[in-house]
């Protein structure tokens, strides 16, 4: 019989991933409309989104570390309040512009801002809430719970697109004004639910040192978030093109197969990560060899597809081994720690994840202009490295 790691927080931190990322992925579903309508050009959306990262990739650590000195609560409670005031101001902004259009630098600097703080608060959520997982999980069953978290996003990520192309065909502004709500329903959710605890940092003795930016304990975890990091973000950028170009495709036809192959993912992911929940006792270290060795191989067959049913089933068993490896570098990480330092380690792994979601679409577009073929194949290399390390770690550690 399995004991099961009883973490009293995680129904909330759930619910609250799982509406964050629906947000998240709201904007990104309705913001190529948006700019169109406002004049706007491609690079300007590209903008937001970039912003959004390099905010997230530059602030993930400082919240993981202050949740460590203040609390977790009070940090979710105070990113998610901001999170949703400044995403209720970009609704208004897009539904005031939408009848009246301002001029062109008025709606660059409303949009790429506003995503900006959007990225910037959100930021606290993810390493704050594994650390809180790693506070109540006891180490070597943090994994399962770590799961949990990451199926609600991948289920944000599903649904959240969806859900927003659904009510933009009805009203363009609504869709943010509905994705608004969102993040007050998780901040609602977490002050009802989340119990009042001591931060982290006070359960130590004396003083503490600080968790150092490139500590040796978290270099596997480290690595594995950036080439996982790096492998999404290069896939989702470049399926669209790949749809249309290799598959000879029209745009809308090329357009809808990208939406398939994204919706592949997701439930390639949430079924690896439902095994990493039944399957608890399984060493994180060995997950992420195993992901990364099935996401390689998905990766690198992209680069033989021709059909469009080839396309899909080559990113769902990508994604299916990524599902292995995204709780499973969170789960290392809290693992390799001490208890006053997982908020520092957490946010420290998803400062890595800002800077791949930074990195990789840029790679990726660049190495497309070379080849359809060549941004698989590098990921693919990646991964197949990942996997080298995480076995070779498994055996320093034995």
């Amino acid at each position: 019989m399995r004991s099961t790691p009883v973490v009293s927080s995680l129904p909330a931190l759930v619910f609250a991933a799982w509406v964050g990322t629906m947000a998240m992925m709201a904007f990104v579903a309705v913001i190529g409309p948006v700019v169109r309508l406002l004049g706007l050009s491609e690079w300007h959306a590209g903008l937001s989104v970039t912003a959004a990262g390099v905010l997230w990739m530059l602030s993930a650590r400082r919240w993981g570390a202050l949740s460590d000195r203040i609390g977790r609560r009070r940090v979710l409670l105070t990113a998610l309040a901001a999170y949703a005031v400044i995403y209720v101001l970009m609704a208004v902004f897009v539904d005031t512009a939408l009848r009246s259009a301002p001029a062109v630098w008025v709606s660059v600097l409303v949009l790429v801002g506003t995503r900006a703080l959007v990225g910037l608060f959100y930021a606290a959520v993810p390493p704050t809430a594994a650390a809180l997982v790693a506070d109540e999980a006891a180490p070597g069953q943090r994994a399962g719970a770590m799961a949990k978290l990451g199926s609600a996003n991948a289920l944000g990520m599903v649904i959240g697109p969806a859900a927003a192309g659904w009510v933009a065909f009805h009203n363009l502004a609504l869709t943010l004004y509905v994705a608004a709500l969102l993040p007050v329903l998780a901040l609602l959710v977490i002050a009802w639910r989340l119990p009042k605890a001591a931060p982290a940092a006070a359960a130590g003795k004396g003083p503490q040192a600080p968790l150092g930016r490139f500590d040796p304990r978290l270099r596997l975890p480290m690595m594995a978030v950036f080439a996982a990091m790096i492998s999404v973000t290069i896939a989702q950028v470049t399926v669209g093109f790949f749809a249309i170009d290799r598959l000879q495709l029209a745009p809308a036809a090329g357009a809808r197969m990208a939406g398939l192959a994204l919706t592949a993912v997701g439930v390639g992911l949430i079924l690896a990560q439902m095994l990493v929940m039944t399957f608890k006792r399984m060493p994180p270290r060995h997950w992420i060899a195993l992901g990364a060795l099935i996401a390689a191989l998905g990766f690198d067959s992209v680069a033989l597809v021709t059909l469009p049913w080839q396309l899909l089933a080559t990113y769902a068993v990508a994604a299916f081994g990524m599902g292995f490896v995204f709780p499973s570098f969170q789960a290392l990480a809290a693992d390799s720690v001490e208890a006053h330092e997982q908020g520092a380690a957490a946010g420290a792994v998803a400062g890595v994840q800002g800077l791949g979601m930074v990195i990789g679409p840029m790679v990726g577009t660049l190495l497309y202009r070379i080849a359809p073929s060549v941004p698989y194949l590098l990921v693919g290399a990646v991964l197949s490295a990942l996997a080298l390390a995480a076995m070779l770690h498994g055996r320093c550690a034995r």
